[in-house]
């Protein structure tokens, strides 16, 4: 219900928005003004009437979320989350886009409190609110009870032009409406603006229609500067029982200013001094610079009003403690994201049952059978795959999902892999879950962007990515992964790892279950892979990232290998010794995890004094020069696969041992 309070009110908090706003992206000399000035009154209805939220504890499980999609309008943003009382003085807002400060360029969730996720790149913060909406519908329908509703809150977003222009919009906002999120409630800033101008030039989507294609409740032709508008649209989103909704807002890009009011000269340049003070006096606002009245701080600050609301919901809580015991302490270890007690006693006996039980299986089939051992004793675990749960063999047999059954544990997402890996972003972010979701290995360059973004939340998140080299045969080069891995390996803060058997792939998963500081991507087989036979010692040094799988006493040559390319390096070593040629070899299932290392490891495992060395893996090869040197040799693929079978494939590339043998005899002047 909207708050009672006079037009001149609300126009005086809107423009602070607007005023903190343009001094602060004058002051920097960057920024976009044109975003903030157009969509604060709609920010000031939103924030001050409807947004449940606590400035004094920004991590409340049952506070709203709200999501500023078209990012680059960050200052609304910190303008907001100073006025309301979060720990955002006005120095950062003084220090707007300047280094080590708390507000961005664009915002970034694990540096400013109060911002949900990190936005910047179009259209993703769109997919993060599914996300968030997707984790509030599942753990309200799990833990909630008639009497008790502690999981009950909305998740808003400002997103523009831009963000339905982007690709992934569709993807995300198709699989909203017929997941039915009607928490998700959506301001589309309907400015006509973007950078390149008017965009009737390139955008003439009826965006009303297409979202009433989606089954979104759609309330359009609202004033997005007019508050009893604003009123009556949110008023009528909230009542929707089964459908996201989509306001259609029209605005005015550069509200108030004289001269880019309407104009793409106002999206993406600081207004300057002179239509920065037109603006204000057109505005009606008489404070100088980075100063606001007190009692517009006063009308703005939610301090109060946020420790009111978590106070009852504590007081809600404690009744749930006492009634369901079970139930608040699970969901309390799910949002702190812990793991149960029993988790290393009983992940530590799955890795050693796959030791006994020596299965020669696909590592995406260990890959399953992990997922069904671990997901027994985390029921935080939610899955999903890009319509490819057969091949990427995510499901287990205890997957609901969600769609059919709302406590579910499984979202079908469809042919959309970017939707899906920005959709575990929101839901990662929201607390609760461990996101995993599957596609092809190559398919991963659609959700590359989305992985990224992962990476600098540092949110965990699984990227269960299977088919990972030219093995996967008959279906050619589109789907043939080669350089994907190392493109992957190149983003900071994210884990790869591509593990050799069932063994490692347990190993994998559990070490994906408790990296709690970023993403980690499976890379995973669709052949067979020999089972490696491994001492308890070795065992344990599996999570180290590498490790000696075979050695010799003499050594000449060290052979370096991942995932289904150890088997053949193992038989390559033992023909190689019977050559007397001494050789060590290595299953480096993850670089990251290994250069985590302290040095006397690294060097223990990596001895400098050899420096013949080979790697052998069936992707693009420039990564691995930073292993065996320049004079080293890299048994790779730096072209494009063929279409056929996936064993011809291997020896027409090159990945036999005998090929291994021939490279270390060369590389030891034996040949």
């Amino acid at each position: 219900m909207a708050e009672k309070i006079n037009n001149d009110l609300r126009k005086d908090m809107a423009n602070a928005i607007r005023a903190l706003s343009i001094d602060a992206i004058d002051k920097a000399k960057s920024g976009h003004p044109g975003m903030p000035l157009g969509m604060s009154d709609i920010a000031q209805v939103l924030w001050n009437d409807y947004l449940r939220h606590n400035p004094k504890n920004p991590e409340w499980i049952n506070r709203d979320r709200f999501i500023l999609s078209n990012g680059h309008g960050s200052m609304l943003l910190y303008s907001l989350l100073h006025l309301t009382g979060y720990n955002l003085n006005l120095e950062e807002i003084k220090n707007f886009r300047q280094l080590h400060s708390k507000t961005p360029g664009h915002p970034e969730s694990h540096l400013t409190e109060g911002v949900e996720t990190t936005t910047g790149p179009l259209g993703q913060g769109l997919a993060n609110a599914v996300g968030m909406a997707i984790a509030e519908k599942t753990l309200a329908a799990k833990y909630n009870k008639e009497n008790l509703k502690i999981i009950d809150h909305n998740t808003y977003v400002f997103t523009g032009d831009g963000c339905l222009m982007e690709g992934i919009s569709h993807e995300v906002c198709s699989l909203a409406g017929t997941l039915e999120l009607n928490k998700l409630i959506v301001f589309y800033d309907d400015n006509g603006i973007s950078i390149d101008g008017n965009v009737e030039g390139w955008f003439t989507d009826d965006s009303a229609k297409r979202f009433e294609s989606y089954n979104w409740n759609v309330i359009k032709n609202v004033d997005g500067h007019s508050p009893k508008e604003l009123i009556d649209a949110l008023e009528g989103a909230l009542k929707s029982r089964s459908q996201p909704t989509l306001i259609c807002c029209k605005t005015k890009i550069g509200y108030g200013s004289p001269n880019k009011e309407g104009k793409e000269s106002s999206h993406g340049a600081p207004l300057g001094n002179e239509e920065t003070n037109l603006t204000k006096k057109s505005i009606g606002w008489n404070s100088g610079p980075f100063e606001i009245p007190q009692n517009i701080y006063d009308a703005w600050n939610n301090t109060k009003k946020g420790n009111e609301l978590e106070k009852k919901w504590n007081d809600d809580f404690k009744k749930y403690t006492n009634n369901y015991p079970k139930e608040a302490k699970e969901l309390q270890r799910r949002i702190s994201s812990k793991l149960p007690e029993e988790w290393l006693e009983i992940s530590q006996e799955y890795i050693k049952l796959c030791n006994e039980k020596k299965e020669i299986i696909a590592t995406r089939k260990a890959s399953q059978n992990s997922i069904e051992a671990y997901s027994k004793i985390l029921p935080e675990m939610i899955g999903g795959s890009a319509d490819l749960a057969a091949s990427n063999l995510t499901l287990w047999s205890g997957s609901k999902e969600i769609k059919e059954y709302p406590n579910g544990n499984y979202i079908n997402y469809g042919v959309r892999e970017f939707g899906m890996s920005a959709i575990m972003n929101g839901i990662s972010s929201h607390k609760g879950f461990i996101p995993y979701g599957g596609t092809f290995l190559t398919f991963s360059d659609y959700s590359k962007n989305a992985v990224r973004m992962s990476a600098i939340m540092k949110l965990q998140n699984i990227f269960v990515f299977t088919h990972d080299s030219i093995e996967l045969g008959e279906d050619g080069p589109t789907h043939q992964a080669v350089e994907q891995t190392n493109s992957l390996r190149d983003i900071p803060n994210n884990t790869v790892i591509r593990p050799c058997d069932t063994l490692e792939t347990a190993v994998a998963w559990k070490y994906a279950l408790e990296n709690t500081s970023g993403p980690t991507c499976l890379i995973l087989s669709r052949q067979s892979c020999e089972f490696q036979e491994r001492t308890s010692e070795q065992i344990a040094l599996i999570n180290k990232g590498a490790y000696i799988l075979k050695d010799s006493p003499k050594l000449d040559i060290i052979l370096i290998a991942t995932g289904s390319e150890v088997g053949i390096s193992i038989k390559a070593a033992y023909e190689l010794e019977q050559k007397g040629i001494g050789t060590r070899v290595i299953s480096m299932l993850s670089s990251e995890i290994f250069d985590r290392q302290n040095n006397e490891y690294k060097e223990e495992i990596l001895p400098s004094k050899i420096d013949k060395r080979i790697s052998i893996e069936a992707g693009s090869t420039s990564f691995w020069h930073k292993y065996v040197g320049l004079s080293g040799k890299t048994i790779g693929i730096d072209a494009f696969g063929e279409s056929a079978p996936g064993g011809e494939l291997l020896k027409y590339f090159g990945f036999t041992s005998q090929n291994i043998i021939e490279h270390a005899e060369i590389m030891l002047n034996r040949k």
